[in-house]
């Protein structure tokens, strides 16, 4: 189909604006991170084509539905989710080395869908439990959510490379010296985790309404504990357990990077592990 080959095109696109996001960190050069940021609104443009295409395709078929509902389409969602977020995050901050942080997670997801065989890639009519508009709802929030997290993770990451060569150094009032002078400052990165858990945290939680509604639509019954609701909950409360202690017990830094980043470790496995591993409702995400 063309929309796979656009979905190509877009995985080239973010490799390459990865590449360059790490190398304006190496080489300091201000057009480098230039080309790194066009080459992600590139890539951002095409994996949005592709999404209509496929989508066009499906109606094509007479199927209709967005496409949303297997994992091909929920990776390749969530390549384009990370990007939305990440090239906010860019028109406020303008910290392209973020980038370098961030690109992977999409680069990698991208490639890991165009390595999936042709079958599970394959558009097919939905099952009767997907037959609702509230997967659309559901999947997008949550999704968005994820990206969110993505974008926090990445900007921890940064944060605890950059306040343990400062530690190294002799504390932040050393100038940064190397590669660490392309670092945003620490108190920027921690301010970039927490507003993209700002963004992650209310878009997972609409995404547990929207499934809780559609669940009730689909089996009578707004919650009954499959694997991936128990997971979707732990998740929810680990970034509220991060807001809470932000708002309440002033937690920044280095303790607020980590627990960012431990809420990711479970935002993926909550995505990934429980639909590949563990069986449920939602075991049709690993088809």
């Amino acid at each position: 189909m063309f929309s796979d080959q656009i979905f190509n095109y877009t995985t080239l696109a973010y490799f390459i604006a990865m590449v360059l996001f790490i190398s304006f960190i190496a080489t300091k050069s201000k057009n480098v991170g230039l080309g790194g940021n066009i080459a992600a609104w590139i890539g951002f443009g095409l994996n949005t084509l592709a999404i209509g295409w496929r989508w066009y395709e499906s109606k094509s078929l007479g199927y209709g539905h967005a496409p949303l509902s297997n994992l091909y389409e929920s990776v390749v969602f969530f390549a384009w989710s990370i990007l939305l977020i990440y090239l906010l995050m860019d028109i406020k901050y303008k910290q392209r080395a973020l980038g370098a942080f961030v690109m992977p997670f999409a680069v990698l997801g991208m490639a890991w869908a165009q390595m999936m065989p042709d079958h599970s890639k394959s558009i097919q009519p939905l099952v009767p439990a997907l037959q609702s508009n509230w997967l659309t709802y559901h999947v997008i929030t949550c999704f968005i959510g994820y990206a969110g997290f993505a974008i926090a993770c990445g900007a921890s990451i940064m944060y605890l490379i950059k306040v343990g060569k400062e530690e190294k150094s002799g504390g932040a009032n050393t100038p940064a010296g190397g590669i660490m002078s392309m670092f945003p400052s620490t108190r920027i990165l921690d301010d970039i985790n927490y507003k993209a858990i700002m963004i992650g945290w209310p878009m997972l939680t609409l995404g547990i309404v929207t499934g809780a509604a559609w669940a009730n639509y689909a089996w009578g019954t707004y919650w009954s504990w499959d694997p991936k609701e128990t997971w979707s909950l732990i998740v929810w409360f680990i970034y509220a357990a991060f807001l809470h202690a932000r708002f309440t017990r002033g937690w920044v830094g280095r303790k607020a990077a980590w627990l960012s980043i431990i809420g990711f470790g479970a935002t993926l496995f909550c995505y990934l592990g429980v639909n590949l591993v563990l069986s449920g409702l939602h075991s049709y995400g690993g088809g």
